[in-house]
């Protein structure tokens, strides 16, 4: 096993160092170093990229035999420049460093510990142990973890013996000697990770969202650039639904409400038309349609391509007369719907779901109202035949 010299430990700021190759595997695709600044994935923080030996490294692990860093090629030699990629490298810090602010200000502010964390390539997310929270509190924590933003207030990091170290935000597991990331007066924490040397340097913190995952709430936030990216975003987009409308950015809301208002009312209206057309259409193509020597009367009705939804109203308006029974399809995707009237002698959902069942179709439904699919345009023909030809 390599004992790596972890550099990130005390200066998460260095961006380029020399080390010795201590290890590789056969291929020489896979690197111990005797020191490195790479962070490998841990405690919820995404790997470092960078270069060793100008090759790209494209993944750092922590495994049985040390710190593991997977370069995109083979490495030769045994001393190496070695450069971290900044830009990637101070997103994580602002963002470890904005979760372990905020996750303070939950306990500080509400008592709501955090259970996990996990920092992704767009926004990061933090667990919270409590199973719902009310908006109030989160736009609460968002202002006072700014209001420690602007404070700028340092955040220290100390080695300390795991039997000795008191007043951690949680426990550690851990034995031996801890490295503990501190934020005066507001948060003490056990954690390996790299972090800015002061709040200020964090940035703006920007609460995204919230989502209830079983007894926990997850709380979506972005830090530093991410946040001003996002909500740069958010204003144009903003922007362009106000213009959109004629409208000031303000008053927009207001606007929005009103025409997906007006627009219920009026899909309401459109399908009560649409209900009340089908019914007459139907009622004529009962009258239209001409009794077999049993006085039943069928009709098909086929449509090229949609849903059966728009053949239901019309099938229920056939049904209603006497001895009817009404056959509709369409042809894709291929599906069909048998509606029956109660005098026929027709079980709508007892006739076509064992005709499907034996072109490899599936459906089923009630006395009355069956549909179902079929997976070809052959099969779908065949069990329209077999129900206009009993």
């Amino acid at each position: 096993m390599v004992q790596t010299e972890r550099l990130y430990y005390t200066d998460s700021y260095l961006r380029e160092f020399r080390a010795h190759i201590a290890g590789r595997s056969p291929d020489g695709r896979l690197i111990y170093l005797d020191r490195s600044a790479f962070y490998p994935a841990s405690g919820g923080q995404p790997h470092d990229t960078g270069w060793i030996a100008g090759v790209p490294v494209i993944e750092v692990i922590d495994d049985a035999d040390g710190v593991a860093h997977r370069a995109e090629s083979t490495i030769e030699g045994t001393e190496v420049e070695c450069r971290i990629d900044w830009s990637r490298r101070f997103d994580h810090m602002q963002q470890h460093s904005g979760q372990h602010l905020l996750s303070a200000v939950f306990i500080e502010q509400f008592g709501i510990e955090t259970v996990s964390f996990h920092l992704g390539q767009e926004s990061s997310t933090l667990d919270l142990e409590t199973a719902s929270v009310d908006t109030g509190k989160v736009l609460g924590a968002e202002r006072r973890a700014n209001e420690v933003v602007t404070e700028n207030r340092p955040l220290e990091v100390s080695f300390e013996d795991a039997a000795a170290a008191r007043d951690l935000r949680k426990p550690s597991e851990r034995g031996g000697t801890l490295r503990i990331v501190s934020i005066p007066g507001l948060d003490r924490s056990a954690c390996g990770g790299t972090h800015v040397r002061a709040t200020g340097e964090i940035g703006p913190i920007l609460i995204r969202k919230l989502e209830k995952i079983r007894n926990t709430v997850r709380v979506e936030f972005l830090c530093g650039i991410r946040a001003v990216r996002r909500a740069r975003a958010d204003y144009d987009t903003l922007a362009r639904i106000a213009q959109s409308f004629s409208a000031s950015l303000e008053d927009t809301p207001q606007l929005v409400s009103a025409q997906l208002e007006a627009a219920r009312e009026g899909d309401k209206t459109r399908r009560k038309l649409e209900a009340e057309l089908a019914g007459y259409q139907g009622r004529a193509l009962y009258e239209a349609a001409a009794p077999d020597a049993n006085g039943t009367r069928r009709v098909l009705r086929r449509v090229p391509k949609g849903t059966l939804e728009g053949l239901r109203a019309l099938a229920q308006s056939f049904a209603s007369g006497s001895k009817a029974v009404f056959v509709g399809a369409v042809e894709q995707p291929p599906s069909m719907l048998l509606a029956t009237s109660e005098d026929s002698g027709v079980d709508a959902g007892k006739t076509l779901q064992p005709l499907v069942a034996q072109h490899g179709g599936r459906g089923g439904g009630s006395a009355r109202l069956a549909q179902a699919s079929v997976p070809s345009s052959d099969a779908l023909n065949h069990v329209l035949e077999s129900l206009l030809n009993p």
